[in-house]
């Protein structure tokens, strides 16, 4: 597969002889950050640290490497969009499987020392051509190192960072941009382009990356380019479910909300109309499998595990999903099955404006409750609650009784 960074790279000296300016991000700066082994280097001239690893070019250089690093290894295929080709080896016979599709595609692969399971973080820097630079969003992956940022759910700004974390991986990002013209952490790649994450960073902070790229391109500085905001399931057949560091969404979606256990529930209940939200369902047959060897189903097996009575702990450990989200999980969980012990007529206020404030949708609110949309509706309104989770205009009968109860 021939990317448009392949073609720009291959008519680099064709462009130079005609004597046409490439505008942007130098094609110098792609190499850098494409070729593996000149990244690699790249962050080695200014002390940043990567994890243990080695170029090949042959499949026999790959094992060489391999034997070398230890296994497991993550194989990296070099000018590939959205880790295409790359994996996990976990022994010789893995990795070679692995480098014949890499170099099918790629005349380059990097063997790097697995980091599966350590935390990601995202930074979207943007620089002129004066060296100015900004972070415009900084995201966190709910699940950890393993699957690519573009099948896993992704939250922004980060939740688990301290601000010590946060500030000390934002001077490294720009720092490290800067170059190429939380106690612990290695960089795993710069992308010199947009890429599927600046599309979402722009959608959560209404900052219009691609507009402003196209600008920087023409020589734009930072300062004079004024902040607008932008105005802006089942897809294939026969294919593993399996997520792993090679991309294999198709889509997203994106919500936001005023808390995390929000946020998720709208997300989940975008998805697809069948999916009532982060809640106990029928749609994963083997739970620990799922969870240990994850695929899109993942969300929905951490909820039925809670109504297995597993701790967040246990989850964690078969997980490695950080326990903040894993706890906020369970605040949903604990909503549903108080929810479930009511009926419509028995429910409080309270727990109707709590449910919502958790992002519990009224179809999700009636189907624990045993009751009917409609009828979690009509009540919510009489009680004043929009479907928000925000107190509104309320009937002044039942402006007392909700005032006295929550």
């Amino acid at each position: 597969m021939v990317s448009a960074l392949d073609v720009g790279i291959k008519l680099k000296d064709e462009f130079e002889a005609l004597g046409v300016q490439v505008l942007g991000t130098p094609i110098e700066t792609i190499i850098t950050t494409e070729d593996r082994q000149s990244f690699a280097q790249a962050m080695e001239d200014i002390g940043k640290r990567c994890a243990q690893s080695a170029t090949a070019t042959t499949p026999d250089e790959a094992v060489a490497a391999g034997r070398e690093i230890r296994f497991p290894v993550i194989v990296r295929a070099a000018y590939a969009l959205g880790g295409l080709r790359s994996g996990f080896a976990q022994d010789e016979v893995q990795l070679r499987a692995l480098c014949s599709k890499a170099f099918a595609t790629s005349p380059q692969v990097l063997v790097e020392k697995s980091m599966k399971g350590w935390k990601e973080i995202e930074y979207e820097v943007v620089r002129d051509s004066r060296d100015n630079c900004i972070t415009v969003c900084n995201m966190e992956n709910v699940d950890p190192l393993g699957i690519h940022n573009g099948d896993s759910i992704v939250v922004a700004p980060s939740q688990t960072l301290s601000d010590f974390d946060y500030n000390m991986l934002r001077t490294t990002a720009i720092n490290v941009i800067r170059h190429l013209g939380v106690k612990e952490y290695c960089i795993i790649e710069v992308n010199a382009r947009l890429s599927h994450s600046s599309a979402l960073a722009s959608k959560a902070t209404g900052y219009p990356l691609a507009f402003i790229a196209a600008k920087l391109g023409l020589g734009v500085p930072l300062n004079e380019i004024k902040n607008s905001v932008t105005k802006d399931l089942n897809k294939f057949n026969r294919v593993s479910r399996l997520l792993s560091s090679s991309m294999k969404s198709v889509g997203e979606v994106m919500r936001m909300g005023r808390t995390f256990e929000e946020t998720i529930q709208k997300a989940i209940q975008a998805i697809d109309d069948q999916f009532l939200g982060f809640a106990k369902n029928n749609f994963v047959e083997d739970i620990d499998e799922e969870l240990v060897n994850p695929t899109d189903k993942r969300i929905f097996a951490i909820a039925n595990v809670f109504h297995r009575g597993d701790s967040v702990d246990k989850i964690w450990q078969m997980t490695n999903i950080d326990k903040w989200y894993l706890t906020k999980l369970q605040h949903i969980h604990r909503m549903e099955k108080r929810l479930s012990d009511q009926s419509i007529s028995s429910v409080s206020n309270r727990i109707i404006l709590q449910a919502k404030q958790l992002g519990f949708s009224d179809r999700l609110v009636a189907s624990c409750l045993g009751s009917t949309e409609l009828a979690v509706r009509r009540l919510r309104q009489e009680i004043g609650i929009d479907w928000r989770g925000a107190v509104g205009p309320i009937l002044s009968s039942a402006r007392e009784e909700i005032v006295a109860r929550l």
